[in-house]
């Protein structure tokens, strides 16, 4: 995909792909030279190998919003490309491919060098994967989900309480 063209989505809400197991909507927060980084409401941050994107979904005109607050030190790892990325997510505890029969999670023990796979532990089997065939990866970073109905919720609870013990 043209990245100009993607540079002028970030920070703005998309859809990945129209459909499917791979699709998600969240906030595009960086587009970098292979994979762009989105920020999804329920998983947090995702990496996204640009040459699995089928297509991005902008709503011109009803612009949603992701239901997550970002705070000011909100940090994720971010790297030149998505090879790197791999590299820096060693030892950490991701998912990779979000849907269908393809989708892994485990722990990422070796991204090798020399040949084009990954090593994931994943409960008692070591698996290599491709680097070709990982369409999209997360790791356990994610953010708290706006809360305003459940603060509502316990804010009139307390009220209620306050009054039975009145």
């Amino acid at each position: 995909m043209n990245t100009e063209m993607m540079h002028s989505l970030v920070d703005r809400v998309i859809k990945i792909d129209r459909g499917g197991p791979e699709s998600r909507v969240g906030k595009l927060l960086t587009v970098e030279e292979d994979y762009i980084t989105l920020l999804n409401a329920d998983e947090g941050i995702i990496y996204y190998n640009t040459q699995h994107i089928k297509s991005l979904t902008y709503n011109a005109k009803d612009q949603a919003e992701v239901d997550v607050e970002i705070p000011e030190d909100f940090d994720y790892i971010q790297a030149k490309d998505f090879k790197s990325i791999l590299g820096k997510l060693t030892h950490r505890w991701v998912k990779i491919n979000r849907g269908g029969p393809e989708t892994l999670e485990g722990l990422m023990y070796i991204v090798s060098d020399t040949d084009d796979f990954i090593t994931i532990v994943a409960n008692e089997e070591i698996v290599r994967v491709s680097l070709f065939h990982i369409r999209n990866i997360s790791y356990g970073v994610k953010i708290e989900k706006a809360k305003n109905d459940e603060n509502n919720n316990q804010e009139s609870g307390k009220e209620k309480s306050s009054k039975k013990e009145k």
